[in-house]
């Protein structure tokens, strides 16, 4: 498998690009044929669908918020289905519960597990989207990524491994450890010190800090079938986009 043949990109990154059919327009244009929607694009399913069928793409995964999972979980999953997704990443708790301690994190562990039970019944793949926050340490000195982990088993991991980096651990180790519940990971880059500051330190995939040599070599010992690439605050998504998709296709 080639990896530019399963790029896909979350459309997080294109949110201030013009118009939400612009932005296929342009993702389209540059050869995305895979695309990753977010929580908000969900308030308009008819016109997500359509974006889709237009330009032929397709989207194998989606970030749905735990609001909306928590909300009614079925209804949901028949949403993410007439869509043609076919793995849900929650990808972070709301507002207010993002800093908790470890029983804050098991709690939303086994929250999980309930949601994954429905959607696997649904016919749907569940997982997690991490961000640094899951780096804090228990008292025993593991992580609450591996306590939320451990109060749902199934659940599968999207690897945000930009996220994992200022979150203060190892991304080559945190791949090795949790190879077997890995599918899908963000490919994404933080900027070296003091640069990219209007864009909150994040750099274009391949043009910052991390060693993809050495994280594309733990990827390929994981279950990774999915690269999706993203920049949480690109000042110019066009570049950011184009930037991606050519990185990703130098790994082949």
């Amino acid at each position: 498998m080639k990896a530019i043949d399963r790029l896909s990109i979350q459309l997080y990154s294109a949110r201030f690009y013009k118009t939400l059919e612009a932005q296929f327009e342009m993702l389209a244009n540059l050869g995305y044929r895979l695309v990753e929607p977010y929580g908000g694009l969900f308030n308009d399913v008819p016109l997500l669908e359509r974006l889709l069928a237009r330009h032929g793409m397709k989207a194998p995964t989606a970030h749905v918020g735990l609001d909306r999972l928590r909300a009614d979980a079925r209804a949901t999953a028949g949403i993410c289905k007439r869509l043609g997704i076919e793995t849900v990443f929650a990808p972070a708790p709301p507002q207010g519960e993002r800093e908790g301690d470890e029983q804050h994190w098991r709690r939303i562990g086994k929250e999980l597990k309930t949601i994954g039970e429905v959607l696997k019944g649904e016919g749907l793949r569940f997982g997690w989207h991490n961000h640094n926050w899951e780096y804090g340490k228990t008292a025993k000195g593991t992580t609450f990524l591996d306590a939320m982990f451990e109060e749902a088993p199934d659940l599968l991991w999207e690897a945000d491994l930009a996220w994992v980096t200022r979150g203060g651990a190892d991304a080559v180790a945190e791949l090795g450890k949790r190879a077997n519940r890995v599918v899908a990971c963000h490919v994404k880059d933080i900027a070296p010190a003091g640069q990219c500051v209007d864009e909150d330190g994040w750099a274009d995939p391949g043009h910052g800090t991390l060693d993809w040599k050495a994280l594309r070599a733990a990827i390929a010992k994981t279950k990774i079938d999915l690269f999706v690439v993203e920049h949480d605050k690109p000042n110019d998504a066009e570049r950011f986009a184009r930037r991606a998709r050519e990185f990703v296709a130098s790994w082949n």
